[in-house]
């Protein structure tokens, strides 16, 4: 059974950093390219940062600068530091690992950027 269980976002004042993970099982994950997505409430689900299994990272254009994403192939989690974060970073974010035609999604977390 492949699950992808993200850590709990949070509440975070404006400026301030939360980093994510994701853990994966029942995938092979060095083989997996990663991505971390967000929907915020209203709008469409939209990247915002990818690895692929050989480290090449891509980055949405709101994020690029502020957020910095990474992965662990021994312990099959996939990471993400944002900082600076804005009010406008409010989202459930979601991981992603895709391979050929294949994905998978997590259930997603929620961040909260307020003061």
């Amino acid at each position: 059974q492949v699950q992808l269980v993200e850590s709990r976002g949070g509440l975070v004042q404006p400026g301030g950093s939360l980093r994510l993970s994701c853990t994966t099982s029942g995938i092979i994950f060095s083989i997996y390219h990663m991505g971390w997505y967000r929907q915020a409430p209203g709008k469409q689900r939209e990247l915002v940062a990818s690895i692929r299994s050989g480290g090449i990272t891509n980055y949405g254009n709101s994020v690029k600068g502020r957020f910095t994403i990474s992965r662990d192939n021994a312990k099959n989690t996939v990471y993400l530091q944002m900082n600076s974060l804005k009010a406008e970073d409010t989202a459930d974010y979601f991981c992603n690992a895709y391979v050929g035609t294949v994905q998978y999604w997590g259930k997603g977390t929620l961040v909260t950027v307020s003061s």
